[in-house]
């Protein structure tokens, strides 16, 4: 039996011995009530009692527990056992739900350690072996059949198939996975039966990352749970102060009787405790943060959820953030006569011997045309910076920056053509055969999907956006019209960028750096919120206050969404809060409530604001 589940027992027992006392008491039989009372204050008041003393013993400070303690015993000592015993078991009731319904939020994160497999099996020189997950090594190769949870990051090196990665994004169509794509702990496997590569040990895994942060964040307390933890001790004492001045003004200054005095004393004593006021904030927090993690959202700590809803400016960097991060291939001009298949074909199994990332480009582009290429390429030569020479067939052929194949000849092939495709902030890569220039390719970093209606949605929320990139100006200039960004850097180096996000700081005050690369990680530390995508360096990850598990722009405005809904529960729950003790308190001074209703507002009113900010799970 779980704390929260024995604490409604205990609580549930102490009723049921309230109404065998009262029934004893009613029935004449009052020595068989009294010691029933005393035993429903003791096993109802346990665990808040309980947790009432040790929070003394350690902080040295009074709380709301000890408010409750205090009016049970004051009411039992002046006559009124009914009422305190009520006021225990109401009180203990109240405590057990609020366990209840904040393990809910508690739930939702815990809920990410039973995706994480406990086992894997290994392909060993012995055939196969089923190991703890924590045994695994890099470089081990594991066998994932379809329907099992992939045990550890890595590549897949035999087979595809079709993986749900919602655990990590919150996106739940499947994403197809091939030779050489990577994979993630936590992971399902849908259909087919791969083997993988082991890249990542389990606590290197971007899975227990997830864990640990989000972990991080449900222990992290916002601003304004600070403040109002502060102020709970010393509202406790004015409390105490005010009640006992309430024990002995009224019967001089307003002739009460010395019983209805100490009694409303004691309704001023539950009245007027913070339970509501202190529950406002960390149920809201704590299922904001549920709410992000299960979208893909990672907050590292309630008070960066917190600042979201106040941002005014945002900063992003072009290259993996508001672009793919792969260039590719955009246009292709082929010479008049130049068979088009003998020509990819031909690039492509030069451009295969080169790390280049554009080479890479081109030779994928050339696969997705459906052309192989082949291996009959001689003489190699990789001129860093500008581009290959090879020959084949006794031709050679160079495949580069126009310098590399001379700017005079580059200007004999489409001059307007490649003048404009450069003006759009294109990379050229021309391909000369003899030299003659017989092919060019445009390629660039294509604009995420999702970044133009992100912008969009920053600008509905009057967010400025700036793009700070180390592209050149044509380049910058063109993003600048396709996102339709307010303002762009160009040329930005690390440090540049850390100078912007000050400025931008100054003239806006709060603002938020969206980022992926190592480069990004001072200008990430520098804003009032860093934001890493989850694609990105482990760097910018670790630098970063929110991280976004798939690599989507739209994920911030939900972000802001979430934290402006978080901050607008967290007002209403804090005025609610305030209004109903006001109004207890006034209903007390005017002898219109009891200590039992007294009790049932105080403690509702607790319920209530709990279960207000639960509704933030739903999002």
């Amino acid at each position: 039996m779980s704390e929260h589940q024995l604490e409604l027992s205990f609580a549930l027992t102490s009723g049921a011995m309230i109404v065998i006392a009262w029934l004893m008491g009613h029935f004449g039989y009052s020595s068989i009530s009294i010691p029933l009372y005393l035993s429903a204050y003791v096993i109802g008041g346990y665990f808040k009692g309980k947790e009432g003393l040790l929070d003394f013993i350690h902080n040295r400070s009074l709380n709301v527990e000890l408010l409750m303690i205090f009016a049970a015993v004051g009411s039992a000592i002046i006559g009124y056992w009914v009422e305190g015993a009520i006021l225990i078991f109401i009180f203990s009731l109240s405590g057990a739900l609020e366990a209840y319904t904040m393990n809910k939020s508690h739930r939702e994160i815990s809920a990410l350690l039973d995706l994480q497999p406990e086992t894997a099996t290994v392909l060993a020189e012995h055939g196969e072996q089923i190991i703890n997950v924590s045994q695994l090594s890099i470089g081990d190769h594991v066998l994932i059949k379809p329907g099992e949870r992939i045990p550890a990051d890595g590549q897949i090196i035999r087979g595809q198939t079709m993986v749900d990665e919602s655990a990590l994004s919150g996106e739940s169509i499947p994403i197809d996975k091939v030779i050489n794509d990577n994979v993630f702990a936590g992971t399902v496997n849908n259909n087919g039966v791969i083997v993988i590569s082991v890249t990542k040990t389990s606590e290197e895994s971007l899975f227990q990352k997830i864990i640990n942060l989000v972990q991080t964040a449900k222990d992290e307390k916002t601003p304004s749970q600070q403040f109002i933890e502060k102020f709970e001790g010393t509202y406790v004492k004015i409390v105490l102060v005010l009640v006992g001045l309430m024990m002995f003004l009224p019967h001089y200054v307003l002739g009460w009787s010395w019983t209805e005095t100490l009694y409303r004393a004691m309704v001023l004593l539950v009245v007027a405790s913070p339970c509501a006021l202190v529950a406002s904030i960390m149920p809201a927090t704590l299922s904001a943060v549920s709410s992000g993690a299960r979208h893909g959202i990672l907050f590292k700590g309630g008070m960066h959820i917190e600042k979201l809803a106040t941002l005014k400016a945002i900063a992003l960097d072009k290259t993996g953030t508001l672009t793919k991060g792969k260039p590719e291939v955009a246009n292709v001009l082929i010479r008049d006569g130049i068979d088009r298949h003998e020509f990819l074909q031909i690039v492509s199994s030069i451009e295969k011997l080169s790390t280049h990332p554009l080479a890479e480009a081109v030779v994928r582009f050339a696969k997705e045309q459906g052309v192989t290429s082949f291996e009959d390429v001689d003489h190699l030569q990789d001129v860093s910076g500008l581009g290959i020479e090879a020959r084949i067939s006794n031709t050679t052929w160079k495949i580069g920056k126009r310098g590399f194949i001379g700017d005079a000849v580059a200007d004999t092939f489409y001059p307007l053509e490649a003048s404009k495709l450069s003006d759009d902030g294109k990379t050229l890569v021309y391909v000369s055969n003899s030299g003659e220039v017989v092919g060019l390719f445009a390629l660039s970093d294509l604009i995420r999907q999702e970044t133009v209606d992100a912008i969009k949605s920053f600008k509905k929320h009057g967010i400025y956006t700036v793009m700070l990139t180390g592209d050149h100006e044509k380049t910058a200039s063109a993003i600048q019209k396709q996102t339709s960004v307010d303002h762009f850097v160009a040329n930005c180096l690390p440090e540049e960028k850390v100078l912007e996000i000050k400025q931008l700081r100054n003239k806006y005050q709060s603002i938020a750096m969206v980022g992926d690369g190592i480069n990004d990680a001072p200008a990430l530390a520098t804003a009032n919120v860093g934001i890493a995508m989850g694609g990105g360096t482990d760097v910018a990850i670790e630098t970063s206050d929110i991280v976004l598990m798939k690599n989507d722009l739209s994920k911030i405005v939900k972000a802001i969404s979430l934290s402006k809904r978080m901050n607008r529960i967290v007002k209403q729950n804090i005025i609610f809060s305030i209004a109903v003790i006001f109004l207890l308190i006034i209903s007390n001074f005017m002898g219109q409530i009891s200590l039992p209703l007294g009790v049932l507002g105080h403690e509702g009113s607790t319920i209530l604001v709990i279960l207000n900010g639960l509704r933030l799970l739903r999002g």
